[in-house]
């Protein structure tokens, strides 16, 4: 049960880094500039999202 328990909590974390990773990516430059984040940065912020959430 633990192993199961381990897979669905880095399911759930991959789901919401991809989810994260698609709306900034879907963001313009401008939006971007906004809230401070620069289009290379864009994984690292949606991974410490991720990480954050879960």
């Amino acid at each position: 049960m633990l192993f199961w328990t381990f897979l669905l909590k880095r399911y759930r974390t991959w789901r919401s880094y991809r989810a994260t990773l698609e709306e900034l990516a879907s963001l313009d430059d401008r939006a971007l500039a906004d809230i401070n984040v620069a289009r290379s940065e864009i994984p690292r912020v949606a991974r410490q999202a991720a990480l954050a959430s879960s």
